[in-house]
């Protein structure tokens, strides 16, 4: 294992922990090492590889977008196992550069470690619960190390899917699902005879896997009525609206089998269904016309006094703990938000980056703390780097802190307003939801 990914994994596994504090692995693998191909979906570009890599178990050599390998970062990212793919798009004479790196990749599981390679090679701007098609990388490679293993060795190939409530929203869900091991050697006589269909074969089989590890929503049009369903019922994987006594693996499980419900229905030929997905579409325009959020709209018709006390409770509680935290977050946090919203047009990009850049600018800026402690607080070095290590979790109560002020005044605002028309059409569309869709 390589220092700096060591290092990442360790750290980042803290810092994963605090963006996402509602984490499940289903089916994850128990093992170091495996000389295993891990090919996972790419739903939210750089944070896939640093929950796949850092939440489970395997250490993985992953494959990474070349135009991230500029001169000065390539001793870097060698240091965290990362090794350059060249994409078509990118405009790069892509067959012989990863022809390099393919020899390089059946090195790395010649001596029994593993790899993680993105199948879709790319990720949409906007996070959509889908699987895009799979490319033959991954098996292609397998087999490439099996004939230079001579086939003594198993090579294995398993599915991985990132399931995000919304990979860009701190204190959402994640759940990391593994299949089963493919062994490729099993296929030997078929590979012999006939490389090509065996590696279609097993390419198609390899993104029927990845779609059972995730919600795959197969026509994009119909992503958002899938969202206002699991909205509505308050069941699914949706990041705002769940209720949380369900726990995260069933959410998930609902996700999935209602996308697979949707997927085998004719939404021209079925009028109630399509009627259904317009009256969603109605009610949630409705509310964006009007400003309002649907979780704030179900808490309105839970509490029809408009009870703000909890909120009024944690900003109490957390003032003191916000405010140590602001004092050594915010400067670095504005920082990293501005730049990486000012240089990165994509917003796919900007989580990742801004928990990544985030730590690393806080970690810097927050160095005079040892001193200043040490000097005016108490002559300890050891609860200096104590007091060091409870930055996060200040830093974190100032993010809360500030997160329930927002919810606060919102819910003021919409007790405020008469949203009595919009509960009842919320009445109207659940009553239907619940007729039409089955009780998956």
């Amino acid at each position: 294992m390589r220092i700096i990914y060591f290092f990442l994994k360790l750290v980042l596994n803290y810092s994963l922990r605090v963006f996402y504090p509602r984490t499940a692995l289903h089916n994850s693998p128990k093992e170091f090492f495996g000389r295993t191909i891990y090919v996972s979906n790419h739903a939210a570009s750089f944070m896939d590889p640093l929950v796949v890599a850092t939440l489970r178990m395997p250490i993985v050599f992953f494959m990474t977008r070349s135009d991230v390998f500029v001169k000065a970062l390539k001793p870097i990212l060698w240091a965290s196992q990362m090794l350059p793919i060249y994409r078509q798009l990118d405009g790069e004479d892509t067959k012989g550069k990863n022809e390099e790196v393919f020899k390089k990749c059946t090195k790395i599981l010649s001596f029994g470690r593993n790899l993680l390679i993105f199948g879709e090679g790319f990720t949409d701007d906007v996070f959509i619960r889908r699987l895009k098609p799979v490319k033959k990388g991954a098996v292609r490679i397998g087999f490439l190390a099996l004939e230079k293993m001579n086939w003594k060795k198993n090579v294995y190939i398993a599915a991985v899917g990132c399931n995000y409530s919304d990979p860009n929203l701190m204190r959402s869900d994640l759940l990391i699902s593994t299949s089963e091991k493919i062994c490729l050697n099993d296929y030997r006589k078929e590979y012999e005879e006939n490389p090509n269909k065996v590696m279609n074969h097993l390419s198609q089989l390899v993104e029927q896997m990845m779609q059972q590890q995730i919600t795959h929503v197969r026509k994009v049009e119909h992503a958002p009525f899938h969202e206002h369903i699991m909205m509505i019922t308050r069941r699914g994987m949706n990041a705002l609206n769940f209720d949380r006594s369900i726990p995260l693996k069933k959410r998930w499980r609902y996700s999935q089998q209602l996308a697979n419900w949707m997927n085998e229905q004719n939404f021209e030929e079925n009028e109630r269904l399509s009627k259904l997905k317009k009256q969603a579409e109605s009610y949630f325009g409705l509310l964006k016309r009007f400003k309002l959020e649907e979780h704030l709209l179900f808490w309105k018709k839970e509490n029809p006094t408009g009870n703000r006390a909890k909120e009024v409770l944690m900003l109490t509680i957390l003032f003191p703990f916000a405010l140590i935290g602001a004092i050594h977050c915010a400067i670095p946090y504005i920082i990293t938000k501005r730049f990486v919203e000012a240089k990165m047009k994509r917003r796919v990009f900007w989580s990742s980056v801004k928990l990544t850049m985030g730590q690393l600018l806080i970690a810097i800026f927050n160095i005079p703390t040892f001193f200043l402690f040490y000097h005016f607080v108490y002559p300890s070095w050891w609860l200096a780097f104590g007091y060091f290590l409870s930055i996060g979790l200040t830093g974190l109560a100032a993010y809360m802190w500030v997160r329930h002020l927002k919810t606060f005044i919102a819910k003021g605002k919409i007790n405020k307003t008469d949203v009595s028309a919009l509960l009842e059409k919320r009445a109207a569309l659940e009553k239907e939801i619940n007729s039409i869709v089955p009780d998956l």
